[in-house]
């Protein structure tokens, strides 16, 4: 079944909106990542100050649903603007599903990433569609063949 979660984007102080929202909704962190957990590639360096913040994180609020987040840096850093700075995440049950979705959502619009197996082991893409609405799809095989 696909789902969709909102992913939200700080420009620096994740890690402290994310323990403030554990204090309000309760329960743990499923994942938390810093950038400096990402293999190096020198076509994206990583500043010292970049480093620290959050890769991902993402916090169950409920059975159905869960917020996610992650610091921006860099050259993407240029383009914050608070009060924007979410995506609709979509998790599929299936890299058909996935590629489909993908597909349709950037039809007219940006692929800001393209979908493709990532180094944290997921199957992920990342696009602005023709609306100017950000997506991340994606899709976790828990028994890859």
């Amino acid at each position: 079944m696909t789902s969709a979660n909102i992913y939200l984007t700080f420009n620096g102080n994740c890690e402290e909106a994310f323990l403030y929202y554990k204090s309000i909704f309760g329960g743990e962190f499923e994942q938390i990542s810093r950038f400096k957990e990402m293999p190096e590639d020198p076509k994206f360096p990583i500043s010292e100050e970049d480093k620290e913040k959050i890769m991902h994180v993402s916090l169950p609020i409920s059975k159905e649903a869960v917020i996610m987040g992650s610091d921006i840096g860099g050259e993407w850093a240029a383009k914050f603007k608070e009060g924007n700075n979410f995506s609709i995440s979509i998790n599929t049950d299936s890299k058909k599903e996935a590629d489909r979705l993908f597909s349709k959502l950037s039809g007219g619009g940006e692929i800001i990433m393209p979908i493709t197996k990532t180094f944290w082991g997921s199957y992920f893409g990342n696009l602005i569609d023709k609306y100017g609405i950000q997506w991340m799809v994606s899709f976790n095989d828990v028994n890859p063949t």
